[in-house]
């Protein structure tokens, strides 16, 4: 059973709880109905992630998207930092994402934007620090909300090297 919802998170994330097949308006189908689904959801194919990574892209190259920089975000402040990663650099790894780099999405932790679902990728790139060239497993968090203008603004929660282990749903 398919139930199409607004393009709006918050529905997305009541549906997805009642645990049916739905189409988010972001471009992905979540593919259970059995009931609510704690946790990781791998329930993608590979189309589902190309066309989520489509409209990313278009945040990216129209300027609307951002990285988390505040205090409880000191790993994202650290990993650009160390890595000497300019505007230019980071638009170059966020543009480069590829479905097989998608991991699983999850609802977010904070009991306020409970709603919204995140996407989790992790991304191989050649990085220079402090002169030395490393490839680096950079763990990428991204959070694909509508402004009230209906736009799609993508905010990247997530930016750093990757701490853990994780499972790549299509490698």
């Amino acid at each position: 059973m398919q139930i199409n919802v607004p393009n709006d998170t918050v529905s997305v994330a009541k549906v997805l709880k009642k645990g049916y097949t739905i189409g988010d308006g972001l471009g992905v189908d979540y593919l259970n109905s059995q009931g609510p689904r704690p946790g990781k959801y791998k329930q993608f194919s590979s189309d589902d992630i190309k066309l989520y990574l489509d409209k990313f892209r278009k945040c990216i190259l129209d300027g609307r998207y951002t990285i988390s920089q505040n205090e409880n975000r000191q790993d994202n402040i650290d990993f650009i930092e160390d890595y000497k990663i300019n505007t230019k650099k980071e638009k170059e790894i966020l543009l480069g994402l590829q479905f097989d780099d998608f991991c699983y999405a999850v609802e977010n932790e904070k009991e306020e934007f409970a709603h919204e679902v995140l996407y989790i990728f992790c991304k191989r790139h050649q990085l220079d620090y402090w002169g030395t060239l490393e490839s680096v497993d950079i763990y990428i968090k991204i959070n694909m909300v509508r402004a009230r203008n209906d736009d799609l603004y993508s905010i990247i929660v997530s930016f750093h090297k990757k701490k853990f282990d994780v499972t790549y749903l299509f490698k």
